[in-house]
């Protein structure tokens, strides 16, 4: 269900599995409680989420007044996240910025358009990957529902195994992963990467293309992003 990744005295940060939700929903335990369990607290604030298909970096607040400075932090954009992911097809451009207003589409999707009132911002690099395949680099600048599945599919490339907006896919998972997360907290500068290789996160994060671009991308907010 989840790995420890880190945990200090206001929040611990968590390696979450794919195909595990956050909330409790279809029977599914309660994630929240099983890593307040693992922990030995009482309780834990959610300050984040994460698709259910999706894995990787998760951030709980031991108490309530931290979960209100993550709050802050993730509401004024200064929490820097990065995500892996996968797309099934070679895109329409391989770096940039995908911009676009969101709305509803059908049953639980979302599609990109063409306005920009409150837009869906995300920069992206990508390499390629096994068998016409393309691995991305995603830096979300906002914080819309599904965003990077419905930015990569707005340029050709959904992503393998995403049962909402790639439904012929049968790849083993979803191919999202939450990569990497840097922020400041009371003073201090926090940093983490959490490499999907050698772990039982999806076969495709193991192939010799796929690694070689996750070996570059090692120190993701070093390398040069567009400007804001």
């Amino acid at each position: 269900m989840f790995d420890i990744h880190y945990e200090n005295d206001d929040f611990v940060v968590i390696n979450k599995y794919p195909g595990v939700s956050v909330h409790k929903d279809d029977g599914d335990t309660m994630l929240v409680s099983e890593v307040a369990r693992a922990i030995s607290t009482s309780s834990l604030h959610l300050v984040h989420r994460l698709d259910k298909m999706t894995s990787g970096l998760l951030i709980l607040a031991k108490r309530a007044e931290i979960a209100a400075q993550f709050s802050r932090l993730f509401e004024q954009r200064q929490i820097d996240k990065y995500y892996l992911a996968i797309g099934s097809k070679k895109p329409k451009k391989k770096q940039g910025t995908i911009v676009g207003d969101m709305e509803r589409s059908r049953r639980s999707s979302w599609k990109l358009v063409n306005s920009k009132n409150n837009p869906a911002v995300t920069q992206f690099f990508s390499a390629a990957a096994e068998s016409g395949e393309r691995l991305f680099l995603c830096k979300p600048l906002s914080g819309k529902t599904h965003q990077i599945r419905v930015a990569l599919k707005s340029i050709g490339s959904p992503i393998k195994g995403d049962a909402i907006y790639n439904v012929s896919d049968d790849a083993d998972r979803g191919y999202l992963h939450a990569y990497a997360l840097r922020f400041e907290l009371c003073g201090e500068l926090f940093q983490f990467r959490c490499d999907p290789r050698g772990r039982d996160l999806g076969e495709k994060w193991q192939a010799a293309e796929v690694s070689d671009a996750i070996d570059k991308w090692s120190q993701p907010w070093e390398l040069a992003w567009p400007k804001k």
